[in-house]
């Protein structure tokens, strides 16, 4: 395992994790564009690390430190998490900060089709709870007693939008390599159509979707939420609208691919307005406005990532050999906004 000293890192947990115990081999998982993370094998058992990049980062981004406090103050709600078991913020260890928390095992998914069901009734209504446990997850996120857990400093309350919208803009100044008239057209339009801040605060996950939870073996159970890396305390309904914005993607290959061209009913997935109302149920809210801004901002935020991502990769810094790949994403992902402004959600 190239770039860490797995000797060097077994003899510091052996300090620092109870009841841990080497030697360890360390295997990167892939797919995650952000923080590398890895599962580390040990005579004790099986963990994972998720640490920074290496090289020069954003200001704010890649905080593993707040993903492990969230995780921790997690621990004993409604929401499913892994267990944290250490920070390590001495950056001599492996080069940057880490945490290690405990491997689940289980399953991670990338199409929104759910094609693992199989097919049938049976298969139909395994979908459809899936969809039910996804949403009822993402309402207790939002549900949880922030001073109960300790987490009415995570973030700043009220403004939300306006706030996420300077931040991802500057960064989106900071990383993009070209100019793409569809992000100009958008930014633009976000920021003359935000709506008044309604007072609505809670914890959100910042990148809730299908592939960053973990399902149980063989149940429709969520077992874990992962990748907290741009939680905060903000507004629910960037977290709903990001959802339903992935269901929205094209079948663009096997990893993360939408349900855009696919017949839900025929799947036994809810519909958008389905999945929405199971939400606004469970959470006790009567009607949603503005529902356009938030899936526009949805594709906007993400458009942003992608562009922060490419651009990591043409320094060098990125996690992922499919990085440089990714900033082709940020023209069509404004323009599917663009397509929601001018013709409706």
């Amino acid at each position: 395992m190239s770039q860490i000293d797995t000797q060097k890192l077994a003899e510091y947990f052996e300090q620092h994790i109870e009841g841990f115990k080497g030697p360890i081999e360390a295997e990167k998982f892939e797919g995650g564009q952000s923080n590398p993370t890895f599962k580390i094998t040990a005579a004790s058992g099986s963990y994972v690390l998720r640490r920074q990049p290496p090289g020069k980062l954003l200001k704010s981004a890649h905080a593993v430190d707040r993903e492990f406090r969230v995780m921790a103050a997690l621990k004993d709600t409604d929401v499913p998490v892994p267990n944290v078991l250490h920070l390590c913020e001495d950056r001599d260890v492996i080069g940057s900060m880490f945490y290690v928390m405990e491997f689940c095992e289980g399953r991670i998914l990338w199409d929104a089709a759910l094609p693992e069901a199989g097919e049938g009734d049976a298969a139909n209504a395994a979908r459809r709870e899936m969809y039910s446990q996804m949403n009822r997850v993402l309402a207790a996120i939002h549900s949880v007693d922030l001073e109960a857990v300790g987490l009415t400093d995570y973030g700043k309350p009220g403004s939300y939008f306006e706030r996420q919208l300077d931040r991802w803009t500057q960064q989106y100044d900071a990383s993009k390599l070209q100019e793409i008239a569809a992000m100009d057209s958008l930014i633009a339009w976000l920021q003359t159509h935000q709506p008044e801040d309604d007072g609505q605060v809670s914890l959100v996950h910042g990148d809730y979707r299908l592939d960053n939870l973990m399902w149980h073996p063989q149940k429709p159970q969520v077992m874990a939420v992962l990748d907290w890396e741009l939680s905060t305390l903000g507004h629910p309904l960037a977290d709903l609208a990001y959802q339903c914005m992935g269901m929205r993607m094209p079948q663009r290959g096997a990893k993360m691919a939408g349900l855009q061209g696919k017949d839900r009913t025929a799947l036994g997935i809810p519909t958008e307005k389905e999945y929405v109302a199971m939400y606004c149920e469970r959470r006790g809210i009567a009607h949603i406005d503005n529902w356009e801004f938030y899936l526009a901002f949805s594709f906007f935020r993400l458009a942003a990532i992608c562009q922060g991502v490419a651009k990591r990769a043409q320094d060098g810094n990125a996690s992922s050999k499919q990085a440089s790949q990714v900033g082709a994403l940020v023209e069509p992902l404004a323009s599917m906004a663009m397509q929601i402004i001018n013709e409706g959600a």
